[in-house]
């Protein structure tokens, strides 16, 4: 259902004005496939906030998280409209992608985001971001066993990946075996998400052990030759 009931009219107005950025530059950018604001709304609006709602009821939701191939900024930008408190990394590889994040930062006089044109692979070698945060978000960027490679050396220990995925995420979970084992995580929980069809799948990984210094691998290597 959209709009959400526990929304106040501040955060709807920063839901309305994200969607009418995303219908001008959407196509241009290659931002996102849907153009009525009811299709957008529902599909990334929506499906953002049951992520937050199930993370929390998990007890997983925690600042800084770091978004990673974020897009468009979905899930975190968001969370980060109803969770003002949020410190949030918005990690994007495209840089027209992360101008028009920063067009809806501003816009949205949004604080406490920061915005990283940057690929993952290399990102989590600084020590700035490596092993800094105890959530992070991404959404329609890898197969599993891609993205454990990807996101678990973000992580702090204890930490939690959060990974909406689509009806082949229990496939995607046996697949993903020797990458937990190999980067330090266990899969915590699979649980759809509470929204309209067709309905998500969260995958919440859990680090329980530190990630060896030899990952992520370096740029296009995950994908081409996954764990």
């Amino acid at each position: 259902m959209w709009p959400p009931p526990y929304l106040s009219a501040a955060q709807l107005d920063a839901f309305a004005a994200y969607t009418r950025l995303l219908v001008q530059e959407g196509s241009r950018l290659n931002l996102t496939s849907l153009r009525e604001p009811e299709a957008i709304e529902r599909r990334h609006f929506g499906e953002s906030l049951s992520l937050l709602q199930a993370l929390e009821s998990f007890g997983a939701f925690a600042s800084p998280a770091i978004d990673i191939g974020t897009g468009a900024g979905f899930p975190g930008l968001p969370i980060k409209i109803v969770r003002p408190d949020l410190k949030l990394t918005l990690v994007e590889a495209t840089g027209k992608k992360c101008c028009f994040l920063e067009l809806v930062v501003e816009a949205l006089g949004l604080t406490g985001v920061t915005v990283i044109n940057g690929r993952a692979e290399e990102l989590a070698h600084d020590p700035e971001h490596r092993g800094a945060y105890p959530l992070a978000l991404a959404r329609a960027v890898a197969p599993l066993r891609v993205l454990v490679e990807l996101a678990l050396p973000f992580l702090r220990p204890d930490g939690y990946l959060a990974a909406p995925k689509g009806s082949a995420a229990l496939r995607e979970v046996r697949e993903a075996a020797t990458a937990l084992r190999l980067c330090g995580g266990e899969v915590a929980a699979v649980q759809p998400l509470d929204v309209l069809e067709p309905t998500p799948v969260l995958v919440l990984v859990r680090k329980n052990a530190e990630t060896p210094d030899a990952y992520p691998r370096r740029p296009g290597i995950p994908s081409k030759r996954p764990l």
